[in-house]
């Protein structure tokens, strides 16, 4: 994929992370039409691109993202349904459907403002983390619309119904240390820490065994809806599935390093991956 083609979004690949940054700056990174038709295609690249191993959502500028282009997304396509039609299914296709079930790690960087539809890439994204004094907010209620393709939903499986209440119904902003601290982040940093601490976390990740990473995430995005019975039954056959695909045998390697050579030990580390 030739990324310097890309207009609203820019994509840079380094040491295995595919760093993609929603990049219109000048409008605090406002998710445009154009912005969502090229998302799509970042993302259905990046899943198979063998040299992307995980995937860092962020902004370019001082904000992460300000949440849909009013006056591109809704007051310009107000009177053309077919294409507003269109146009919310590629919101909702990258920014949940692809984003929930993309095959690698993923991490949302939350460098500035988080407004509106941005909460639903946020929450997505496998992990998130914020800068201290970055900026988020459920100001629709101010706009006279709703909180509406996912975002009331995400909100309110990330945090508490009271606080997803207040927030929606005040249209309040917070702080990336109100967000952690409601569980709508996983934490948060200082602003000149954040890079280095989303780096950080990704270099742990990128040391787990793939398919077991991917196993585990498949298995949590199904399970919350499902009985303890179905659960019971969907994790046997999750297991057997992942051993099958496991090209680096993790599970053998593990055991092996736990019961025979004595390197690996539970809560100390994670076992040395043996690829070839």
């Amino acid at each position: 994929m030739d990324f310097s083609k890309l207009e609203a979004v820019s994509v840079r690949i380094d040491q295995g992370i595919a760093w993609v940054t929603m990049n219109r700056p000048e409008k605090r990174n406002a998710m445009s039409p154009q912005m969502h038709r090229e998302m799509i295609d970042i993302l259905y690249y990046l899943a198979t691109a063998p040299e992307a191993k995980l995937l860092v959502l962020t902004g370019a500028g001082n904000s992460f993202c300000a949440g849909q282009d009013i006056k591109q997304f809704f007051r310009e396509l107000d009177d053309k349904p077919a294409e507003k039609y269109n146009m919310l299914l590629a919101s909702h296709e990258w920014r949940w459907n692809q984003l929930t079930r993309f095959p690698k790690p993923t991490i949302a960087m939350v460098n500035g403002y988080c407004f509106g539809a941005a909460f639903t890439p946020l929450v997505a994204c496998d992990f998130a983390i914020a800068a201290d004094d970055a900026q988020f907010g459920l100001s629709e209620i101010n706009w006279g619309i709703l909180p509406a393709g996912l975002v009331s939903k995400v909100m309110l499986d990330s945090v508490s119904y009271r606080n997803a209440r207040f927030y929606a119904l005040t249209g309040r902003p917070f702080d990336g240390r109100k967000a952690a601290e409601m569980g709508l982040v996983d934490f948060s940093v200082p602003i000149g820490s954040l890079v280095e601490e989303t780096t950080k976390l990704a270099q742990e990740l990128l040391a787990k065994n793939p398919q077991t990473y991917r196993s585990i995430k498949e298995a949590l995005h199904h399970l919350r809806g499902m009985s303890p019975e179905q659960a019971n039954d969907y994790l046997k056959a999750k297991e057997s599935e992942m051993r099958f695909l496991d090209r680096e045998n993790g599970r053998a390697q593990g055991m092996k390093q736990f019961l025979d050579d004595k390197t690996y030990r539970p809560g100390l580390g994670h076992y040395k991956r043996e690829t070839e």
